[in-house]
């Protein structure tokens, strides 16, 4: 070997989904790439366990995926070849309401709309346009601040995606409409009033009627085994169990992309950093945490409403004023007693999560950062509400509060799942105000994770587009994989 040449061209630290698809994109351009990742297995957010008991699948963090299933980079690789398999419930999201009834999204938007009664013209009037363009916007949806490819198209999105869910809400006359956009905004937790807090609810329902909300075969742990497959097929190559403290433990390589969020790389590289991009770093928010549960269950979830014995995520928290007022309640560090609580039931349409017979169920709620207050209770009434004798269903649990949370990941920084505080001051600057987001002030060194933009979700465009900013400026690679 030729006297200082490099290890590797690129290492990638942490195999989560965004530094999966920085590995494969920097390896699809013929570069020798190296993953490190500091647990035993692959995955970061997509790792699935048996937590409660023996034969029960359980994911770990992430659940149902609209935006890995569409994503603008994910759907382009081979995945499927890799044993990918999505399942598509009939109704992507269900929102019970305490009359008994529920919104839904289906795939069929007209009948989505229809389901909404009065509000059914006002409901194809906002999401048709959105969908008409999706495929030509989304490049720049999910990327980062830069001028468009479908400046008229992206105007006409970002001209409602920039309210407050609060303003979206007031465009319906219903109920079922208002809550259905409550439920899906709360996605970004923050509390509904901040501004862009429409775009995750217009993302969300734009995705559902396009391709729908779905779940991997086996568990989402399956996602990260389809990439790391396609990775190693091209040439690349991973190593475990390799917890990476500090820059010097890192073979040679000319560029490193770091899959942490911004107190993780201070840890690590803040040496290598001028000290205002030190400081950038330091000022950085984290926001909401979650408390999480798992169930193991002796029967399916004895929901009301019809449409939620259908659904493969729900919705739970009753009015848009109910769940506006407890997000909020939340973001003051409170911890309310009928929080918002996301709900997954995948063993509905995946039997090959529990044994024959036997089905399990997957919920968070918000909780203020770092809280360590145990959320069983409540969260399980709140499921009660809505699906009254689920509590007898249970035969096991498996709970983790924001610390728990934290110590399997530490991106999840006080429980924050969202890589940190996706609001509007730190939409398009996370993790520091810079040309790009990705370059750090250190050459050859690059942030790909949801610290960056997009943002938080299993997409992997905050790896592809750091990948790519990487490739240009070390490697003089310049390349459009999105066309």
């Amino acid at each position: 070997m030729p006297i200082n040449q490099p290890d590797y061209d690129a290492v990638i630290v942490g195999s989560g989904p965004n530094g999966l698809a920085a590995a494969i994109l920097l390896q699809q351009q013929g570069l020798r790439v190296l993953i490190i990742e500091g647990k035993e297995s692959i995955g970061g957010g997509l790792r699935t366990a048996e937590l409660t008991l023996p034969g029960f699948k359980h994911d770990i963090c992430s659940a149902i995926h609209p935006l890995g299933a569409n994503s603008p980079f994910l759907t382009k690789l081979p995945l499927a070849q890799f044993g990918l398999e999505y399942i598509y419930p009939d109704v992507a999201a269900a929102h019970p309401l305490d009359d008994g009834t529920a919104a839904m999204l289906t795939h069929s938007v007209n009948d989505t709309a229809r389901h909404l009664g009065v509000d059914e013209q006002a409901y194809l009037k906002l999401v048709q346009p959105l969908i008409k363009s999706w495929n030509a916007i989304a490049p720049d949806v999910l990327g980062p601040l830069h001028w468009p490819k479908h400046p008229l198209a992206m105007a006409q999105f970002g001209a409602k995606a920039l309210l407050p869910a609060t303003a979206l809400a007031k465009l319906f006359a219903g109920t079922p409409a208002r809550a259905l956009i409550a439920g899906m905004a709360a996605h970004a937790i923050q509390p509904l009033g901040n501004l862009t807090t429409a775009a995750i609810a217009l993302v969300l329902l734009a995705q559902g009627h396009i391709k729908g909300w779905p779940l991997p075969k086996g568990g989402s742990q399956q996602i990260a085994n389809a990439m790391a497959g396609y990775f190693k097929s091209i040439g690349g190559k991973i190593e475990t169990r390799i917890f990476i403290s500090n820059m010097s433990q890192l073979p040679s390589a000319h560029a490193v992309l770091f899959d942490v969020t911004p107190r993780q790389l201070l840890q690590i590289a803040g040496h290598r950093f001028s000290w205002v991009y030190k400081k950038q770093l330091a000022r950085y928010r984290y926001g909401m945490g979650v408390f999480k549960i798992d169930w193991a269950l002796n029967e399916p979830v004895p929901f009301t409403a019809p449409e939620c014995r259908r659904a493969g995520t729900l919705h739970l928290g009753g009015s848009f004023e109910q769940i506006a007022s407890s997000e909020l309640s939340t973001s003051k560090g409170n911890h309310p007693e009928q929080p918002y609580v996301l709900f997954a039931q995948q063993s509905l349409f995946d039997n090959s999560r529990a044994p024959k017979g036997k089905h399990t169920a997957w919920a968070y709620c918000h909780v203020p950062h770092g809280s360590e207050k145990d959320m069983t209770h409540i969260i399980e009434s709140q499921v009660e509400r809505f699906a009254p004798g689920f509590k007898q269903c249970i035969i096991a649990r498996s709970t983790m509060n924001t610390r728990q949370m934290e110590e399997y990941n530490p991106n999840y920084m006080g429980g924050d799942i969202n890589g940190g505080q996706l609001d509007i001051a730190q939409l398009f600057t996370r993790p520091a105000l810079r040309w790009s987001p990705y370059r750090t002030s250190a050459k050859g060194v690059y942030i790909c994770s949801s610290s960056t933009p997009p943002g938080g979700g299993v997409h992997g465009m905050c790896g592809y587009y750091a990948a790519k900013r990487a490739l240009k400026e070390v490697f003089g690679i310049r390349i459009n994989t999105l066309n």
